[in-house]
């Protein structure tokens, strides 16, 4: 009705002469809060940030023999833009005539408020806390330079019903800068139904909503959405609480430029395995149908990489577009959120975590199972097939592409050291001859242990055999070194050492030469003398290196050859699907990993823990192990587990344009380096080891608990060994992680808290938890999270989708954090719960991510899972829903998500 209405304004007056001053003072176009949040996109002029947390005084309901619940909607016209735009809406406080509202309304500071701006405030009395019902009792407007003018900067407005003739009460506006922690009287303030005195408040200037702690953020965080709310104390005093949630652009960046090494990778295999010469009919066919596949996934990858790069606008993947081809690689409602705390008398401090769908294959489906069962069962498979080909073990197979990843590395890097040498010898400096000799003997040595590898003899072997003459293979394993003359692989291999031997010969003659003619003049010896002894020895052992890297890399290729002649089609598909995971999985990390890079740029302690040990980076997840989340869960954890061949490189950004400081990946499938540049300005703080381009390792670590409906089926029917092995494998990964931790760093250069926990304590109870048969152990998440953030670490949760359950998660984490380190009343602590779930913003991302009502999917889940993480409506108490919930299931086949919501709500709503 609310949209009749507007269109009707359209159609009555012309676009000059439509008033939208009148149209925003006039009550009657909106007789519901609901339609506001529609029109919230508008651009609004940019000025300066303000704060806004309402109270209202001698509210009148529509009952005479009730008080209201009231809720307040915040919406402003900017005069220089004439645009309507809706901020946001506060909690309901329930009958209460006075009530006091602990959510703040934010004008952030990409869209902040001028002191022209109206701003308008429309109290309503919600007859439930689900808002599809309410009534308007009325409203106040004043502009921003009203408020800044006025005395003490506080206005009291009286608001006024809807034909204007009677006023509802009035409201009470004022401004309080951060850290200026207003004295309420806290008596006027209480957790029941006692009348509630405290004003409006208004924050403004020193701190903006959005203001960034690091201006760093830009390029890679954009799009805020900040709340702000005042809870009281034990102390009773005011703690101010700022929550921020911003998108990450990683979402697409990351995926395109890993689809774009895939790519690369894979046509580099497709070159090597033409490069392998002429092969007998058998391999030649198996070669050939390699290559087919190998073309149908390089062109399949490059359809994909094409479809993103035309998404344009968008940051972050929907729940609504998780099972979408063209975007599989992107995971899902990626975004940051930070908790900023202002106390009395204290200093700032900020939590953060990042929220993420769980990495898997949504488009594939789960019908078999995810990556963990598919691969088990390929394997299994895989030996059956072997009959055609060599089967090599996938240790094997890991070791060939460790062999050809080395080679990649270490031979160009042989070479270059190679010609340091010479131009050492060239500038006749003693000193660079022995560094780049010392540097070029240790790359060397390193490049034969690595080909000193009975894999690489018995693969030039079959290689051998694989040749015209040789007819079909009988073997299927690995043939033995009897079979085959080795004499020309040992010699091409022990040339290597003989060449850098008479190298060093060479060099510590000349440098004895010279230390027995230092008394002579300089011009006796030539410059140029050392560089021609040196360069037949060095162009030799070059020569030698290439020549070993040549069959080494045939060798290699044959073995992964066979892999992939074992495992058509099966094989392709599984590295298809790992490749999505992997993508979803380290986009995430990565977003994590520079939001605690800049949190921490300032933080000594931390820049030393992360180039001597690493970071932990803990994921949390909430699947549960019933149907096809339990595909997620294996597909999280080999997503999770692969994030082990990351490593963080932290560079000096090529100039001051802010688009040189977006994150760039190399590498390949079985090691990865994501490049983090940072400003000149900025590097040049870092430590050494840092600016000088240490790897920086992040230990991923996973713990899930599955927490609804689902997983007390799995409970109390189904299997949960699969949870029990993650949780269990992850907790020997954070113990080892904690002892390298505490030998290499000191304990105290740790954050502190005010509950002085040790970690080795924790680390103790958490492994009782781990083992311990408990059902939905909430308190193994619990202590987890404890442990990453004592530890400096990465927070990551997830479930499905990143709404519901996460959101659950994260209100719950961040109310325990106000009341253990922040001395949160406890008479607050659920009301501040409440406070953040109404007005989250999860609840703001499916308003435009789902386009339903987010009170319905979030009355389904409070109904249906859990309140503080427990349930409070048992499954097994009632006959009823196991019938509509088995039945309604099978409805997901026909209806879209948000037809089956609205129905199963109903559904439950009867049951209950």
């Amino acid at each position: 009705k609310a949209l009749i209405k507007l269109i009707s304004h359209y159609q009555i007056y012309s676009p000059s002469h439509l008033d939208f001053q009148s149209l925003l003072l006039s009550p009657a176009l909106f007789p519901s809060p609901f339609f506001l949040p529609i029109i919230s996109a508008f651009h609004r002029h940019p000025s300066f940030p303000l704060f806004v947390s309402p109270a209202c005084n001698d509210l009148v309901a529509s009952g005479r023999d009730r008080k209201p619940n009231a809720l307040v909607q915040v919406a402003v016209i900017d005069p220089h833009k004439q645009h309507l735009v809706s901020h946001a809406c506060t909690e309901i406080v329930e009958a209460n005539k006075d009530p006091m509202f602990l959510t703040g309304v934010t004008f952030p500071s990409e869209y902040p408020a001028s002191p022209e701006t109206l701003v308008k405030l429309t109290v309503y009395d919600a007859k439930d806390k689900s808002q599809e019902s309410s009534n308007l009792l009325g409203s106040a407007t004043f502009s921003v330079g009203d408020l800044l003018r006025a005395k003490d900067e506080r206005l009291t407005l009286s608001l006024r019903s809807s034909d204007g003739a009677c006023t509802a009460g009035t409201v009470v506006v004022s401004r309080l800068k951060m850290g200026e922690m207003e004295e309420v009287d806290v008596d006027h303030i209480t957790t029941d139904i006692p009348s509630q005195k405290c004003p409006l408040v208004c924050e403004s200037a020193s701190h903006a909503c959005n203001e960034r702690e690091n201006p760093l953020s830009g390029p890679v965080f954009k799009n805020p959405v900040c709340k702000v709310y005042r809870f009281q104390t034990v102390d009773s005093k005011w703690m101010l609480v700022r929550e921020q949630m911003e998108e990450c652009t990683l979402s697409f960046s990351i995926p395109k430029q890993l689809l774009s090494l895939y790519i690369q990778e894979d046509m580099g295999r497709v070159q090597d395995l033409r490069e392998l010469g002429e092969l007998s009919p058998h391999w030649d066919n198996l070669r050939k149908e390699v290559v087919t596949r190998y073309g149908g996934l390089i062109s399949s990858y490059q359809e994909t990489l094409a479809e993103l790069d035309k998404v344009t606008g968008r940051s972050f993947k929907p729940s609504c577009c998780k099972a979408q081809k063209s975007l599989e690689f992107i995971p899902i409602n990626l975004h940051t959120q930070r908790m900023r705390v202002t106390c009395p008398r204290k200093t700032d401090t900020i939590y953060d975590i990042v929220t993420v769908g769980a990495p898997a294959a949504h488009f594939q489906g789960f019908k078999c199972g995810g990556l963990q069962r598919l691969l088990s069962r390929y394997e299994a498979e895989k030996k059956s097939t072997a009959y055609q080909c060599i089967y090599y073990s996938p240790e094997h197979t890991a070791k060939a592409q460790e062999v050809l990843s080395t080679m990649s590395i270490l031979q160009p890097l042989i070479t270059n050291l190679a010609d340091q040498l010479l131009q050492a010898a060239q500038e006749h400096s003693s000193t660079g001859l022995r560094d780049a000799l010392k540097m070029l003997s240790d790359k060397t040595e390193q490049f034969v242990h690595t080909l000193k590898d009975e894999l690489v003899k018995s693969a030039l072997l079959a290689l051998h055999a694989a040749q015209p003459g040789y007819g079909l293979p009988g073997h299927k394993s690995i043939p033995h070194h009897k079979e085959y003359d080795e004499e020309e692989w040992d010699r091409v291999w022990a040339n290597v050492a003989k060449c850098l031997n008479g190298v060093i010969a060479m060099v510590d003659k000349l440098q004895e030469e010279e230390s027995n003619t230092s008394s002579l003049p300089p011009l006796i010896f030539p410059v140029g003398d050392w560089r021609e002894q040196l360069c037949p020895l060095v162009t030799r052992l070059k020569d030698c290196v290439m020549e070993v890297v040549e069959k080494a890399k045939k060798a290699m290729t044959f073995v992964l050859l066979q892999e992939a002649a074992c495992s058509i089609p099966q094989g392709f598909l599984l590295q298809q699907r790992r490749d999505v995971v992997f993508s979803q999985a380290l986009a995430a990390l990565a977003c994590g990993f520079i939001m605690r890079l800049y949190a921490g740029m300032q933080d000594k302690s931390f820049l030393r823990q992360l180039h001597l040990v690493g970071l932990v980076a803990q994921f949390e997840s909430l699947l549960s192990t019933y149907s096809e989340e339990i595909g997620m869960l294996e597909d999280m954890e080999f997503g999770i587990s692969d994030l082990r061949r990351v490593l963080f490189k932290i560079t000096e950004a090529k100039t001051e344009d802010i688009s040189e400081l977006q994150p760039l990946v190399c590498g390949r499938r079985d090691h990865f380096t994501v490049e983090v540049p940072l400003p000149r300005l900025v590097f040049q703080t870092l430590p050494e080891e840092i600016k000088e381009g240490k790897p920086l390792q992040v230990f991923p670590v996973l713990f899930n608990v599955g927490i609804n409906e689902q997983q007390t089926i799995a409970e109390r029917f189904g299997d949960i060994s699969l949870q029990e092995r993650i949780n269990q494998k992850n907790f020997e990964i954070l113990e080892a992680y904690y002892k390298s931790l505490s030998e290499k760093v000191p304990l105290e250069c740790l954050p502190c808290f005010q509950t002085q926990s040790d970690i080795k304590e924790l680390l103790e109870t958490l492994g009782q938890n781990v083992v311990t048969k408990k059902r939905k152990n909430v308190e193994i998440l619990w202590i987890a999270g404890m442990i990453c953030r004592r530890l400096n670490g990465i927070r990551f949760t997830s479930c499905k989708s990143a709404k519901d359950r996460t959101s659950m998660s994260v209100t719950l984490e961040q109310c325990a954090l106000l009341r253990d380190e922040h001395q949160l009343s406890k008479d607050f602590f659920i009301r501040a719960l409440d406070c953040m779930r109404s007005s989250d913003y999860f609840v703001q991302q499916k308003k435009y991510l789902l386009l339903q009502a987010a009170t319905v999917t979030r009355a389904l889940f409070l109904i249906l899972t859990f309140s503080n993480y427990r349930i409070f409506w048992t499954i097994s108490h009632n006959f009823f829903f196991f019938f509509f919930f088995f039945f309604f299931t099978h409805l997901t086949c026909f209806y879209n998500e948000a037809t089956y919501m609205c129905i199963f709500t109903v559904i439950l709503s009867s049951c209950h």
